[in-house]
């Protein structure tokens, strides 16, 4: 499990904590340009220093690149900060219907975020405790994303972006935390579970 942890934490590092905390230095020592500017810097340095390592470019930070740039493009046009914050905000209730709708399916959303997150074998992914195991996940993580979303949207517009940029990352934080928490309580359940039902009889 602890390998499974640190497999994983810094890629959520990498795609939840960095960003914002880039964004916010930015937007500190350079104000709402200075903000943008490093946005862009962040996304698009972890490519090239992918490509400066040789490895491959995931098709996500390929998308992410193209979303920055939209959304920076978007907010200098129209001096609003509020844009370049509301699409990842409605991207999160996008994610949560999504964990939500594909609970039931034959490979869910969780089960390919987890997968990419952590590398499984793929008799454990298709144990049918597991296979239980991917619709509780489905139905915690849909809940948490639409709590991060409602909470995100509401301090987005009704709180300054300085104070909706701190309270919403630690909310978030807590929230996201939390989830993970009980996630990898119930993997460790389900992984002792699996365990004892492959270890030969005495």
């Amino acid at each position: 499990m602890s390998v499974l942890v640190r497999h994983a934490v810094p890629r959520v590092l990498e795609a939840m904590i960095l960003p914002v905390a880039v964004f916010y230095v930015g937007l500190l020592l350079a104000g709402v340009t200075g903000g943008l500017v490093m946005a862009v810097v962040w996304v698009y340095g972890s490519a090239a220093l992918r490509l400066a390592r040789r490895e491959t470019v995931p098709g996500t930070v390929l998308l992410a690149m193209l979303a920055i740039t939209a959304r920076v493009a978007l907010a200098l046009v129209t001096g609003d900060l509020v844009v370049y914050f509301l699409q990842p905000t409605l991207g999160v209730f996008c994610a949560g219907f999504a964990f939500l709708t594909t609970a039931g399916a034959r490979r869910p959303l969780i089960e390919r975020v987890t997968t990419d997150l952590v590398p499984l074998p793929g008799h454990l992914v298709g144990h049918p405790r597991m296979r239980r195991l991917f619709v509780q996940l489905s139905l915690l993580w849909g809940a948490a994303q639409f709590l991060n979303g409602t909470l995100s949207l509401w301090l987005l517009f009704s709180a300054p972006i300085q104070t909706y940029l701190i309270v919403r990352t630690a909310a978030v934080a807590v929230l996201m935390l939390v989830a993970a928490l009980v996630t990898l309580l119930a993997f460790r359940r389900v992984l002792r579970a699996v365990q004892r039902e492959d270890a030969p009889a005495a």
